[in-house]
């Protein structure tokens, strides 16, 4: 596992006792949220299709409890593990899965566009790559005023063969934008292998050399380690050094989404990864610190309260009005065409 290792010293390689319980905390509550996600979707409370984390919440968790509060989170269609990280609501978020008026977006966005300006989550994007201009942009505009706020920016490993990512990570570099971007690599760019389509062997860590920027691999089914590149990023960027590229390497426990059985995959790997659940994990870690099993429990059965008077809130709110599909289609608030 060594290539799963940061390439430099980390801000903090050893967290305190309340920041790993707020890591584990984070993780969890991600974990339920997307489980409940899944269920709902059987029960046909949940229309269309949506692209769950479950697996690799240790990225979400560990960059979400390093940045800010007013930082900015940029994410994928596979984006409710970070939106939750950034602490918007339960009910927010499923409500939008649900198409409820209690939800994030009242219902219009749905799974793959969550949004939370107020949490600093500046959107999903369900076009590949379509973020990191944008990232590069909030990033720039926090420069030219002076913030020291961090835009973080989150994308899966088939977006680095994509321009924007090229063409992002070269205007950063060139201005020293004080955003970070994070690729995810869960093996896998929808149904087809990384390495299959890809000329080096770490698709986002390997092309950072062009840009100038160091090349950064780390375990993202190990929290502890996330959090640390995390912290060391997000100093980097506020000191005005400018932007940095993580390659976290991690593995979905399913298909790229509710549509996907995942029966591409070999089932040993599939094994091995999941015997890395990056939750299990990190239990074992907090026991292993002395952390009591009441008190890991305790969190578990809080949380597990809270997903269920969310749910609850959520099927209880009426669908939006239809009135609503008519706003918001421009910067005025309205929909008729402009030219």
């Amino acid at each position: 596992m060594s290539q799963l290792q940061a390439t430099a010293p980390a801000v903090d390689d050893a967290p305190d006792r309340a920041t790993r319980l707020r890591l584990y905390r984070s993780m969890t509550n991600v974990r339920l949220v997307e489980k409940r996600a899944y269920d709902l979707f059987l029960q046909n409370q949940i229309k269309g299709t949506s692209h769950l984390a479950l697996g690799q919440e240790a990225i979400a968790a560990g960059f979400g409890v390093a940045m800010r509060a007013d930082d900015y989170t940029f994410c994928t269609y596979r984006g409710h593990a970070h939106t939750l990280a950034r602490g918007a609501s339960m009910v927010g978020v499923l409500g939008e899965l649900m198409g409820r008026e209690c939800g994030l977006m009242a219902g219009k966005g749905g799974s793959m566009h969550l949004t939370s300006a107020s949490h600093g989550v500046l959107g999903s994007y369900a076009i590949v790559g379509a973020h990191l201009p944008i990232a590069a942009g909030a990033a720039w505009s926090a420069q030219y005023r002076g913030t020291q706020q961090v835009a973080v920016c989150f994308f899966g490993d088939g977006t680095t063969n994509i321009g924007a990512f090229h063409e992002a990570l070269n205007l950063a570099a060139v201005w020293k934008l004080p955003v970070v971007f994070v690729c995810e690599n869960n093996l896998y760019m929808e149904y087809t292998p990384i390495g299959a389509v890809t000329a080096v062997e770490h698709p986002a860590a390997d092309r950072a050399a062009a840009y100038g920027l160091e090349s950064i691999i780390v375990d993202g089914n190990d929290a502890d380690a996330v959090y640390a590149v995390a912290m060391r990023t997000l100093e980097r960027a506020r000191a005005g050094e400018g932007p940095s590229l993580v390659e976290a390497k991690t593995y979905r426990h399913s298909g790229h989404s509710r549509a996907d059985p995942g029966k591409y995959r070999p089932l040993e790997e599939v094994e091995a990864w999941m015997k890395r659940d990056p939750i299990t994990l990190y239990r074992r870690k907090l026991l292993g610190l002395s952390v009591s099993e009441n008190e890991i429990a305790a969190i578990e059965e809080e949380i597990l309260a809270e997903v269920d008077a969310a749910t609850e809130a959520a099927r209880k709110s009426p669908p939006p009005a239809v009135e609503l599909a008519f706003t918001q289609m421009w910067s005025n608030g309205g929909f008729e065409w402009r030219n």
